[in-house]
């Protein structure tokens, strides 16, 4: 491996998970390329391929310069959606951001001899819970029992039987409310509080676990890194409140293990954010794995492990 081959950092402006991997690379002597490819100017580039040769020729960032065959490793972390310039009408601003999506983002998807920590499309295949679900399932990781439905009368069924039980989004996408950005939570829910309103559009229910903690686990290769995350009070959903999480390092039993590193040949993923439930009974019950999830906010010990971890496996790229 030629020590001058970058590694590539895709991902919006604010990125602290990015920033501490980012600043180990350096350490280490290896020259990064960083930009944001869903940003109109963000890049200028010249694709050439065909005579025997695949994708080469430069990549400019405003600090930066690229050659596309160069390329040791790829971090696609968090870039923003495909944006195009301003001054457009809107059949021209969806005509532009196709052409982003499919031209640069399908280049940065198809160099050559690079490691990608994922690739953005198994990325993407991998951000679609029910299949999570199903993945997980095969694993050998335990699932609550989960419902995804259009059909009031059932999801009201699968409460009175399954009770308690929460709603949870199927992927998290911007709501406003008067104007105002608002998340929504995980919530527990009712079957009577059930309303005909399912019926607009998939849910997902899920049994509530009866847990003592949550647990995220950040798989780096063959490397799992497993924190305990407790709560002070009792949330649903502990990303609530940030200022009231304990964060301790705790070890992944045997079968969970194996369960993940299954679960990351499934998709073909090096990377992965897994969320779980301790149940009371000891049992660690699988929520939903983030193929390109964030770490930085757990214990300085753990975080300083993994960005370690990161560091080495952008270093090493492809195998020899």
């Amino acid at each position: 491996m030629t020590p001058s081959r970058p590694v590539v950092v895709l991902t919006e402006l604010d990125d602290l998970t990015a920033d501490h991997v980012i600043t180990e690379l350096h350490g280490r002597g290896v020259p990064v390329v960083r930009f944001d490819p869903g940003q109109p100017g963000a890049v200028t580039f010249s694709a050439y391929a065909g005579a025997g040769r695949s994708w080469h020729g430069p990549l400019t960032t405003p600090t930066r310069t690229l050659g596309l065959d160069h390329a040791r490793a790829v971090y696609c972390r968090r870039p923003s959606p495909y944006t195009t310039v301003d001054g457009l009408d809107a059949q021209e601003r969806e005509f532009a951001t196709a052409q982003a999506r499919h031209g640069l983002g399908g280049l940065l998807a198809a160099l050559p001899d690079c490691l990608y920590v994922n690739h953005p499309h198994r990325n993407a295949a991998a951000e679609y819970k029910p299949h999570q679900i199903a993945m997980a399932t095969e694993a050998g990781l335990e699932v609550p029992p989960t419902l995804i439905t259009n059909d009031p009368d059932a999801a009201r069924d699968f409460a009175k039987e399954h009770g308690p039980v929460v709603y949870k989004p199927l992927r998290s996408t911007d709501y406003r409310e008067d104007g105002e950005l608002r998340t929504i939570w995980v919530r527990q829910v009712e079957a009577g509080g059930i309303g005909d309103g399912v019926a607009a559009c998939p849910h997902l229910f899920q049994q509530a676990v009866a847990k003592t903690a949550d647990l995220r686990v950040v798989a780096v290769g063959r490397e799992l890194f497993a924190t305990r995350i407790t709560i002070d009070g009792d949330h649903l959903d502990w990303r609530l409140d940030y200022d009231r999480l304990t964060f301790t390092r705790i070890d992944v039993p045997g079968p969970v293990r194996s369960g993940i590193r299954a679960y990351l040949r499934a998709f073909g993923l090096a990377f992965g954010a897994f969320d779980f439930a301790l149940g009371r009974d000891g049992v660690w019950r699988f929520y939903e794995c983030n193929p390109n999830g964030q770490w930085a906010f757990v214990d300085d010990r753990t975080t300083m492990a993994i960005t370690r971890a990161m560091a080495g496996l952008l270093e090493k790229g492809l195998p020899a």
